[in-house]
Parts: C-alpha cells; structure tokens; sequence
C-alpha cells in the first residue's frame, strides 16, 4: 500500500511581470500558506518517505518549506523536471518510475505541482471530481498497489482534501 499527498504550489508572485513563469517565487500568502499546510500534516502525523518537486521556483520553495516543518532533510528532495506543467499521463509516467524502498511495506510520497495537471491527476487517479486544487491545497490519497510501477486510474481512494481557505 501507498500514500500519496498531492500539493500544488502555494501561492506566487506576479509583482514582475517580466519574469519567466518558471521563475516566480512565493509572495507573502504563499510563505504563510506552506508552513500552516504543513503543519497540518504534522498534526496527522505524516512522515514522508520522500519528497518530489517541480523544479519550478514556487513549486520547489513550497516543497522545502514542507520539509523544514515535517523534519525532511532538503537535500533528499527530488526535482523532477517532467512535473513542470506536467499533464495526468506525465505525472503517471513519472510516479510508474519511482524506485521501490527496500523493505518498505508503505512508502509515503508528497509530490509538489502545478495545475492544471496536478488536478487532472487526482481526478484520474482517485475516480473523484475536483474543479480544482487550490494553491498550496493538499490531496491526500491511499492507493491499493504495492509498486509505483502498479499506479494507474483509479487505483486508490482520496483520504482528505484540504486548502488554506477551507472552513
């Protein structure tokens, strides 16, 4: 069995609006959002076997502020650059690659994208209609395989769903 914590980027700064996309950073909602979506996740007693990024700027500052509340080291963070505006096929291919941890019977991955296609994968994922992944919204999910090699459609089942503006 898996677990799968979804997280699409907090929220990022247009203040240039010369910068290439690729290079927006968090403005101050999104360095608030981060440590507090975060800090949930501590609460659940999460305790990431890894942690897998975009090596977008926004995507990857979110990450390593997830790391620093959940005690993950950063320099284990895995870029992958397929996640940069990746589609549902894409984020599939790339979780299928994943290497097996030897000797884990549960193996908890926390990815960090964009949308659309970080909420087009949880919709095909987990048979579930969301219109949309708030930034830095998390979608929490069991899945019924034992290898990443196994994740295909509906493949496990939405534990949670949560944001920063959530009641």
């Amino acid at each position: 069995m898996k677990k799968l914590y979804l997280v699409r980027h907090a929220k990022s700064s247009w203040d240039d609006p010369n910068m290439r996309d690729f290079d927006r950073t968090l403005n101050t909602r999104g360095e608030k959002d981060a440590p507090h979506m975060a800090k949930l996740l501590r609460q659940r007693k999460v305790y990431p076997d890894r942690m897998i990024s975009s090596p977008a700027i926004r995507a990857l500052k979110t990450c390593k502020e997830f790391a620093k509340v959940l005690d993950y080291d950063k320099h284990n963070i895995i870029t992958v650059d397929q996640l940069y505006h990746a589609s549902s096929d894409t984020w599939f291919k790339v979780l299928q690659s994943l290497k097996e941890h030897k000797g884990d019977k549960e193996d908890v991955a926390l990815v960090f994208g964009h949308n659309p296609g970080i909420t087009e994968f949880a919709c095909d994922l987990l048979n579930v209609h969301i219109d949309n992944i708030p930034t830095c919204g998390i979608v929490s999910a069991t899945l019924n395989i034992d290898q990443w090699k196994d994740i295909s459609p509906d493949c496990g089942k939405m534990d949670s769903f949560d944001y920063p503006k959530k009641d």
